[in-house]
């Protein structure tokens, strides 16, 4: 029963058997692996022999593969097909894994072999790799409260357990709150939605043996209500719906945020930090929360005069209409997109004619393919975890094996909101060559739904990191593809967005002349309104995780960045605190800067690939093997040098956001 979860998953192409899986096997395999690792650490750390970067560093990267594919594989399932049997034990496989982390961590033994490695380092002259790999391992001990003692590292221990109990609520009220969710329009309700919503719609209110359409607070649906609904009404009661949630009500989050922020403050104490930023910082490329807040606000000035012309354009086409009323957040996109569409003659709807999901994956890996000489098979065969996914060998120069792609793009009941990726395995050659195996989620309406342009972004946007598991090169499985600063691994899925708008890119998609010209043309109005709504997010987040506070309140200090940042009427926070599953249920809690952080590097470097060309083969050779292949094997600001001969322009980003003009 447990097999599947935990076996290696057979070549050729290393696919998971994910039609064997059962959710009742996931515990009792769970459990198995955690004793199978315990034994394997157990040996390592009775070896009688002096602690050695072999018998000890390396050591622990080879220990625990079952369990590391039995928690991959229910995390894959976990995000992709919640059900009330997945849900039901969600809590306990969290609770199961974090135990065993943080026993192993706190294992004094363990790291007394560590250290031992670590005070040798200078005299072992080990090459960069496992210089980094050493430093990785002995940095992770310590950051998960090996050098504790006594009562600090009990409560370290509660702390974390805690942390992921409310981790996992967060998250399953967010799903939960999306799904009690739903909206029944008739008639000229209708007005203005795109008719491919308006067939979704009426499908779902069929199936549901009611009259009408029938929207939910799907992404999709919410951006398109906002974005074409002529009816005030309706995109008010979407937008409210949809940023309200989880705040109060059955599904509240903000107690959870309120306590999930008290401990990680006391967390990062314990170890000597005066805040979880500062803790959750140090190994960052931004090194610390005031160079993070630092790049946020150096930003933010020339953002909000932007917004705030927007808004004024805006504003005066709602007065020459004799609307009468103030611009409001579920009015901007309707305006903005009116604004594109007759000062710029950009028509969204006819750009989703040209953006079918399906042609956009095909697309991606066109792009893949006259960059780096990757193929993608498609391989009907190899069962994923839900009918929608396809299963994708990826090939190389001389029809070399790379790894295999897995693209899950439509959204439905019980898959989380919002598009990730996810490596399922990743590449070593650690004992031999393993080649990774990788996974895109998306949240679109359908495998051939059209997409808006944004939504495309999107998809290239998880591609760039599907590329980074997939062309890693490195020995060690730690430091594999993605595993790097989180303020560096948004480049290279920044980067591959700018590929969706070239206009060769477009012109293969069937898109005409006069419409990629339009996009050209209209790509910096709305600029404004995104910058700002993200730098609220970014920097509401770093306030709250750099408190010094015990207990941060965090109502008190969203409300106070607010009043001193005074951001123009109509633009709010990208994402509100009871449903940031970023910060609260995601890895990113003091890391949403990261976002801007990794623009300053992908507008600079797209700056580069303009000048060449955008399929320039030397360039794109070397931004493979000096960035993508690198994985966390040195130190990223190394890597970016050795791509482009040099650090980084930093005021790339402000005109590559279209905010020059707004400097002051």
């Amino acid at each position: 029963m447990t097999e599947p979860l935990l076996q290696p998953w057979p070549e050729p192409f290393g696919a998971p058997p994910f039609d064997r899986l059962r959710v009742d096997a996931v515990i009792p395999a769970l459990e198995a692996a955690i004793a199978e690792h315990r034994a394997e650490l157990d040996v390592l750390v009775q070896d009688p022999a002096p602690a050695t970067f072999a018998n000890t560093v390396e050591a622990l990267e080879r220990a625990g593969a079952p369990l590391g594919r039995a928690r991959r594989l229910f995390s894959m399932i976990a995000g992709c097909c919640s059900d009330a049997a997945v849900r039901a034990i969600e809590p306990q496989v969290s609770a199961l894994l974090t135990a065993h982390v943080t026993a192993t961590n706190q294992d004094a033994r363990l790291f007394a072999r560590v250290a031992t490695v670590w005070a040798q380092r200078e005299a072992l002259a080990l090459d960069e790799e496992r210089d980094r790999l050493l430093r990785a391992t002995h940095r992770g001990f310590v950051a998960g409260g090996a050098t504790l003692q006594d009562e600090a590292r009990l409560r370290f221990a509660e702390i974390d357990v805690r942390l992921v109990e409310l981790s996992v609520r967060f998250g399953q009220n967010v799903l939960a709150a999306a799904a009690g969710w739903e909206m029944l329009l008739a008639g000229d309700e209708l007005d203005g939605l795109p008719e491919s919503l308006r067939g979704i719609a009426r499908e779902r209110a069929a199936a549901a043996g009611v009259p009408g359409a029938l929207l939910t607070l799907g992404r999709g649906d919410v951006e398109d209500v906002l974005t074409f609904s002529t009816r005030r009404d309706v995109r008010e009661r979407i937008w409210r719906a949809f940023t309200g949630r989880c705040d109060g009500g059955v599904h509240d989050n903000n107690p959870i945020v309120a306590e999930m922020a008290a401990l990680r403050a006391e967390k990062a104490r314990l170890l000597g930090h005066p805040s979880f930023a500062a803790y959750r910082l140090e190994d960052e490329m931004a090194g610390t929360p005031e160079a993070a807040t630092a790049l946020l606000e150096s930003v933010w000035p020339a953002a909000r005069a932007q917004a705030l012309r927007e808004a004024a354009a805006l504003q005066a086409r709602i007065d020459a209409e004799g609307g009468g009323f103030t611009l409001e957040p579920w009015d901007w996109r309707f305006y903005a997109e009116a604004e594109r569409r007759e000062r710029y003659g950009l028509d969204a709807a006819a750009v989703r004619g040209f953006l079918p999901a399906d042609r956009v994956v095909d697309a991606a890996f066109d792009v893949a393919g006259r960059l780096f000489g990757l193929r993608f098979e498609r391989h009907g065969e190899l069962a994923g975890w839900h009918p929608d996914v396809a299963a994708y060998a990826v090939r190389g120069e001389g029809d070399a094996p790379v790894g295999l792609l897995y693209v899950d793009p439509t959204a439905r009941p019980g898959k989380h909101g919002g598009a990730w990726m996810a490596s399922l395995r990743a590449q070593e050659r650690l004992d031999g060559p393993v080649t990774p195996v990788v996974s895109i989620c998306c949240n679109f309406a359908g495998a051939a739904a059209p997409l808006s342009i944004d939504e495309a972004r999107t998809f290239f946007h998880e591609f760039g990191h599907a590329l980074h598991a997939l062309l890693s090169d490195v020995t060690y499985p730690s430091l594999a593809g993605t595993a790097v600063p989180r303020d560096f691994v948004e480049f290279p899925s920044k980067l591959m967005e700018n590929w969706m708008v070239v206009p060769a890119v477009l012109a293969g998609l069937g898109m005409p002349d006069a419409l990629v010209a339009a996009l050209g043309r209209a790509d910096g109005f709305g600029q404004g309104f995104a910058t700002v709504e993200f730098l609220l997010s970014g920097l509401v987040d770093m306030a709250i995780h750099a408190s010094r506070d015990a207990a941060p309140d965090i109502a008190a200090i969203e409300a106070a960045m607010l009043v001193r940042l005074d951001p123009p009427h109509g633009v709010t926070m990208r994402h509100r605190l009871p449903h940031f599953t970023h910060l609260f249920d995601g890895g990113y809690a003091a890391a949403y800067y990261s976002y801007l952080w990794s623009e300053v590097l992908d507008a600079d470097a797209w700056g580069a690939f303009a000048a060449a060309g955008v399929f320039d083969p030397d360039l794109a050779r070397r931004y493979r093997d000096e960035v993508l292949s690198r994985g966390d094997t040195r130190d990223p600001m190394a890597s970016y040098r050795a791509f482009l001969g040099r650090n980084p322009d930093e005021t790339a980003l402000i005109t590559a956001r279209k905010l020059t003009p707004y400097l002051t």
